[in-house]
């Protein structure tokens, strides 16, 4: 006679709800964070089950017998369902507001701000943000775009779609003559890599030039969607893998009897991963866009100011006041970009020294590398490795 079998939890062995949907790459990175985690530090029994994020709390929950629970908090009957279990909770999505569950969450003001600088550096004027209607998160990283953008002496054009689509077509129309009426050449700034779609297809739908007239760029870096998008769309990795990993860090210690924190735990961004659809210098002056192009190509060698302007034909003083003119910082400051995004990425992809990276990524050695990474990220490369992680 066969026997059901299952799987057996050791007495001493944590029994733990991962609630977060399979359906996003939000959520999957949200699980490989915790993954991640589990294997440095503590075995689990985890219970989870494929989901989206619309989907009800689990019937088991109920009568459940466990000792923690991850989730991605969506409504209040959720916040109330894994409430009412009696357990440690941590909450990684944060839509519910004030529901006195411990929340880990990407920074959406350094989510806004990523994006606001990454259009900034290809030399745009104008600026769009696409979001979501009710929708808090995308209403936050909203306000801080406009924000960081009206600081930089720029106006930014708002545009809000709608949570659920009924006639979808009407919808991309409207997105479509929207996108048509702005000025340009334009950086529009999309609230999820989902909707980053809809907006390059509503832009083409307009006869719009990607990126020459209007270049694009989400959030999530949803590798499968962003490539599927033609042309490929320009993404803000937010650091979900990272919030996986902290929640189940402060989990484990609420599971242990810590009291839980005051405030949100907030993980910064991993970067931008940038596609075609903002591969352009959207710059009218030609001495300057040849000295963007420079810097872009050569900034992680040992590129100077002088050698810039020797490049473009200008005086040092020339070029210094019209490029910052017209990206409001100097010369100097560009090249450091460069050089702390190439390192960012040599630390997020490879397995390299920081002595290593320094080197690559043009720095003069690596002590100068962690100044220049403290007072631009505001952490050292060691801690951005463990971040991007």
């Amino acid at each position: 006679m066969k026997k059901n079998i299952r799987k057996q939890v050791g007495p001493e062995q944590p029994r733990v709800a991962l609630l977060v949907e399979t359906s996003l790459a939000s959520g999957r990175d949200i699980l490989r964070g915790v993954a991640r985690y589990m294997r440095e530090h503590s075995r689990w029994g985890i219970f989870h089950e494929p989901r989206s994020l619309e989907d009800k709390a689990p019937s088991w929950l109920k009568n459940w017998k466990g000792n923690g629970i991850i989730a991605r908090i969506q409504n209040k009957e959720m916040a109330d369902a894994v409430r009412n279990c009696g357990i440690p909770v941590v909450d990684v999505l944060g839509t519910v507001a004030a529901n006195g569950i411990p929340l880990v969450h990407v920074d959406d003001r350094e989510v806004a701000h990523a994006g606001a600088r990454h259009l900034l550096e290809r030399g745009f004027r104008h600026f769009a943000y696409v979001g979501i209607k009710g929708e808090n998160w995308s209403d936050l990283r909203r306000d801080y775009f406009q924000t960081y953008l009206a600081q930089a002496g720029h106006r930014c054009h708002l545009y809000e779609l709608e949570r659920k689509v009924t006639v979808w077509e009407r919808q991309e129309n409207r997105l479509s003559k929207w996108i048509g009426q702005l000025p340009k050449p334009l950086g529009i700034m999309v609230c999820s890599d989902q909707r980053g779609i809809d907006v390059i297809e509503a832009a083409q739908r307009a006869g719009v030039a990607i990126p020459d007239d209007v270049a694009v760029i989400g959030v999530d870096n949803d590798d499968p969607l962003c490539e599927v998008s033609s042309p490929p769309l320009s993404s803000i990795n937010a650091g979900h893998s990272r919030v996986g990993y902290e929640a189940a860090a402060l989990l484990d210690r609420l599971m242990k009897g810590d009291e839980p924190p005051k405030h949100t735990i907030l993980v910064p961004p991993v970067g931008v991963v940038a596609r075609q659809s903002t591969d352009v210098l959207a710059i009218e002056d030609s001495n300057i866009s040849k000295a963007l192009q420079l810097i872009r190509d050569h900034g992680c060698t040992e590129l100077s100011v002088d050698d810039v302007a020797r490049h473009c034909g200008l005086s040092r003083s020339v070029l210094q006041r019209r490029f910052r003119k017209l990206l409001n910082h100097t010369v100097h400051q560009e090249i450091i970009n460069v050089r702390v995004k190439r390192a960012c990425q040599l630390l997020a992809e490879t397995d390299l020294t920081l002595i290593d990276i320094a080197e690559k990524a043009g720095f003069k050695h690596q002590e100068y590398m962690g100044v220049v990474f403290r007072k631009h990220l505001g952490m050292t490369p060691a801690h951005f490795r463990r971040n991007a992680a």
